[in-house]
């Protein structure tokens, strides 16, 4: 069995990531739900990636909204 020493998120281009400086992570669609508020990163998968290193599921974040000035 060969084993990488790469991350496979090395060969993804990076216009397949989304990065917001500062964005509003809502688990609902009507916006009452705030998961997150501050800098997040969608993966190519879906996933939110927070500063914390914390993964979000695209299961539990309906939407992004990013703050005036992105």
């Amino acid at each position: 069995m060969v084993v990488s020493t790469t991350s496979l998120w090395d060969e993804f281009p990076d216009d397949s990531l989304r990065e917001y400086d500062d964005a509003v992570v809502y688990g609902d669609r009507d916006g009452d739900v705030v998961l997150h508020e501050g800098p997040a990163r969608v993966l190519p998968n879906g996933w939110v990636e927070l500063p914390s290193g914390r993964l979000v599921s695209p299961d539990a974040a309906h939407h992004i909204d990013p703050k005036p000035g992105e």
